[in-house]
């Protein structure tokens, strides 16, 4: 603790050596580090797919399967809540995953680049035209056949994967390039969620709803009244999760009203911060026997506000986005990405469908929208994101596989999952190899244009 204050009184001696922080900075730096850890967490995602296609292809396969099906779970008396180990990854871990995407969505509404109603319209636009020609294309394929129901499947972006590409390329990569896709992928995760609530769930018990609403009311009174113990909020989020699941609802909505909710208000200003700072350097008229103890509480009080300082949405979204980018989502494509590679026990029809979505779907309507809403002036196209970076953009979209295969897993039957996940591997292969070599072209282009003038 007296480490932190420390290095806090150190960085308040020498602002005067420093330049101010502007407005951007707010902005900037959180990005960079997002940035950053989505293309690590990127490589660490294909590393586990791999693993995963390697042992559901080897000789342990059915062992590996048999691991996902092992049932863990309360069982006293009448009481049972069980589930397998692969459900509880999709149901419950994935919540963070979530959880994570609402306060993206939230940071960059508030705080970031979505705050800017013409920039926010072109990632809107873009994403919804990504969503819309791709499960169009996926209907008119399936329409009236047994993998009608998957068409939300060809909806989502994974953002890891596609800010591991542009990552690849570095500086090449104008800034606005990154902010537009991650800006996208956030409206078309959020889309994607939205239709595994609404498209994918069951039946609606309303006794459980009702009991959900009264807990997310209980969240926004706890908010209100300025509660800030974590511990509680975890404990009332559990309950709003079992009452979800109970409802009918998917339980990772969950993630989605707990970002939603979570406030971007800092409860320390910089000013409040810096005077609780100085009231540790401030000299003494007399030393006391109760000094020492004075000292402390000061401390204690410094730590809290330093930790305040920082909005919760910031906050939270700082802690987590490790864990998920390091743990959960390596985990679930570790249980989901596994298929068996015999093209003969999979139906070419519904993987077709899938892979055209994708593939062809993404790009079409990711610039057709963008182009649209340019045009009628509703949205404002940065002078460096050419509409060949946007091409390039819409083709890695294709890449769904998070989001893709997490709501697969809700629309087929255990004979159509295999189709499904074949489909999503082999477009997300096909368009981070055509986006990459796209973008290659596009930005090498750009710079020779550049070194001539």
């Amino acid at each position: 603790m007296k480490t932190l204050v420390n290095s806090l009184l150190s960085d308040s001696r020498g602002r005067a050596e420093q330049l101010p922080q502007s407005p951007i900075d707010w902005i900037t730096h959180p990005l960079s580090r997002f940035i950053k850890i989505e293309a690590a967490a990127g490589l660490i995602l294909l590393l586990f797919t791999l693993l995963a296609l390697y042992f559901a292809n080897s000789e342990f396969s059915q062992s590996f399967a048999d691991i996902w099906k092992t049932t863990i779970g309360i069982n006293i008396g009448s009481v049972v809540f069980e589930r397998s180990l692969h459900s509880w990854i999709n149901d419950a871990v994935m919540t963070l995953f979530f959880f994570l995407i609402a306060l993206e969505l939230k940071r960059e509404m508030v705080l970031g680049e979505l705050r800017k109603p013409k920039l926010a319209m072109l990632s809107i636009s873009a994403a919804i035209g990504g969503m819309a020609a791709p499960a169009s294309i996926y209907l008119c394929l399936q329409l009236g056949d047994a993998g009608q129901h998957g068409w939300g499947t060809v909806m989502a972006t994974d953002t890891a994967f596609v800010i591991g590409c542009l990552a690849l390329l570095g500086k090449r990569i104008p800034k606005s390039m990154r902010v537009f896709m991650l800006s996208l992928a956030i409206v078309d995760d959020l889309g994607a969620i939205i239709v595994v609530a609404l498209g994918y769930g069951n039946s609606i018990d309303l006794f459980f709803m009702g009991a959900a609403l009264v807990s997310i009311a209980v969240l926004q009174c706890m908010s209100f009244l300025g509660i800030r113990s974590v511990l509680l909020f975890c404990i009332t989020g559990t309950i709003l999760w079992l009452f979800l699941d109970a409802a009918g609802i998917h339980p990772t909505v969950t993630g989605i009203v707990l970002g939603l909710m979570t406030p971007t208000v800092r409860w320390v200003s910089d000013n409040r911060l810096h005077d609780i700072i100085n009231s540790l350097r401030a000299p003494s008229d007399h030393v006391s026997k109760h000094s020492s103890r004075v000292h402390n509480k000061l401390l204690q009080t410094a730590e809290a506000a330093a930790r305040e300082a920082m909005s919760p949405v910031e906050r939270l979204e700082i802690t987590l986005h490790p864990w998920v980018g390091f743990v959960v989502m390596p985990l679930f494509a570790f249980a989901n990405a596994g298929i068996p590679l015999n093209p003969s026990d999979i139906p070419s029809a519904i993987a077709l469908a899938v892979f055209l979505g994708f593939a062809i779907g993404k790009p079409v309507g990711i610039c057709l929208l963008s182009w649209l809403a340019v045009r009628l002036k509703l949205a404002e196209r940065p002078p460096d994101l050419s509409w060949g970076l946007i091409l390039a953009g819409g083709i890695l979209a294709g890449i769904g596989f998070t989001m893709a295969i997490f709501i697969a897993n809700l629309a087929y039957s255990p004979d159509q999952i295999n189709a499904a996940k074949s489909g999503i591997l082999s477009a997300s292969v096909f368009s981070s190899i055509v986006g990459i070599a796209v973008l290659f072209i596009v930005t090498r282009k750009t710079r020779c244009e550049l070194e001539q003038i």
